[in-house]
């Protein structure tokens, strides 16, 4: 009996103990909020004093902007839309209408794959919390856009529009980024573009271990793999560590989008390739097997979101884990900045493309984004 006593109240304390951290991690992120509204806030009366620039990275004092065709020009808005989603603060909604606005050109645009995240994460979220037609008239037309992208020889939505003319053969560029895109398209009833493309990248994109390449070459003409190589990793059998996200978040998005087992499947082989790689924070190298140490706070911000989203599919508390190992670190001063600092960013040490020496050690909106929907997601369950 003694045994026994002992045995329940060992299990009693370990449980407290595991409630008492998740209700600090929340009580973090809660305040992490705080300063992600008013950093945005002041972000916001900033980029009011330009048209059509949107905030990118802040790099040697000053904070580098995008245009509207820029890939990462739906963040900004995103962000705000997400924050005022968190708080009701109409003065977020204010600036979220207008700064979403600016990228209605977009809805014509198909010179790039990236429409999703450029549409979706502005347009999407406005629809989504405002239900007015002219979001969804916008996302209609954008899906439509990306869609002229699609090569059904390949299987999958053109990535960069690289080598057309000169060399068709080498031509037809996908990258795992890709997946994020595929969201808009399923949404928007090009479910089975979308759905190609995510079988035809389980197919041709992963190794054996489930890592991923960054890049798959096709043959445009005949759909014939050219070449699997890098282009923001460190070599082309390198597991850049942005792309692991990405892929991991794409794959768990295509099983809630739509119910099929390979998708949940893949999102779960991806992670369990994934965890045990992690360092002690959790917040990866900006490539998992490069020698050159720069932690990529981007790449731990969607992890972090996707493995919420995943745990709530699996019940696997162990992604749940990890994720709250990932957002304790981004929520430390290591990596979360202080109000009014960092050029109202929020998360610190992100890295962009490594090898090109662009944007490393520094904030990026994307990071940003997902740190605030990953939050978000923790905050909700």
């Amino acid at each position: 009996m003694k045994k026994l006593l002992l045995f329940c109240a060992i299990i009693s304390a370990l449980m407290l103990s595991s409630c008492n951290e998740q209700q600090g991690l929340k009580s973090d992120l809660k305040k992490a909020l705080e300063v992600a509204v008013e950093q945005n806030k002041q972000q916001a009366v900033r980029m009011s004093g330009f048209t059509n620039k949107f905030p990118r990275t802040y790099e040697n004092g000053e904070v580098k902007f995008t245009d509207v065709r820029g890939w990462v020009s739906g963040f900004f808005p995103g962000s705000l839309w997400l924050l005022y989603d968190h708080t009701g603060d109409k003065e977020l909604k204010a600036y979220a209408e207008k700064f979403t606005r600016w990228l209605e050109p977009l809805k014509d645009y198909r010179g790039t794959h990236d429409l999703g995240f450029m549409v979706f994460c502005s347009y999407g979220n406005a629809y989504r919390l405002t239900g007015e037609e002219y979001y969804k008239d916008i996302i209609l037309q954008a899906s439509s856009s990306l869609a002229t992208r699609y090569n059904d020889t390949v299987g999958c939505i053109r990535s960069w529009n690289t080598g057309r003319k000169v060399n068709p053969e080498l031509d037809y560029m996908v990258i795992i980024d890709n997946m994020m895109n595929l969201e808009m398209l399923e949404w928007a009833g090009y479910s089975d573009i979308a759905r190609k493309h995510a079988d035809t990248t389980i197919k041709n994109h992963f190794r054996e271990d489930n890592s991923s390449y960054h890049v798959v070459a096709y043959n445009e003409l005949t759909g014939d793999i050219v070449e699997k190589r890098t282009a923001q990793g460190r070599h082309n059998a390198s597991a850049w560590s942005r792309g692991q996200s990405w892929g991991l978040y794409g794959y768990t998005m295509m099983y809630r989008m739509t119910g099929q087992k390979r998708y949940l499947e893949q999102a779960v082989k991806i992670a369990e390739y994934l965890i045990p790689r992690l360092p002690e924070d959790a917040i990866p190298n900006w490539d998992y097997d490069a020698e050159e140490l720069s932690k990529d706070s981007s790449a731990a911000s969607i992890m972090a979101s996707a493995l919420i989203e995943l745990y709530g599919f699996t019940k696997n508390k162990s992604y749940l884990a990890v994720a709250e190992r990932q957002l304790r670190s981004l929520c430390s001063e290591e990596y979360f900045a202080a109000l009014g600092e960092n050029g109202n960013f929020l998360l610190k040490h992100g890295v962009g493309h490594y090898m090109a020496k662009s944007e490393v050690d520094v904030p990026l909106s994307y990071g940003d984004y997902y740190f605030i929907e990953a939050a978000m997601r923790y905050l909700a369950l």
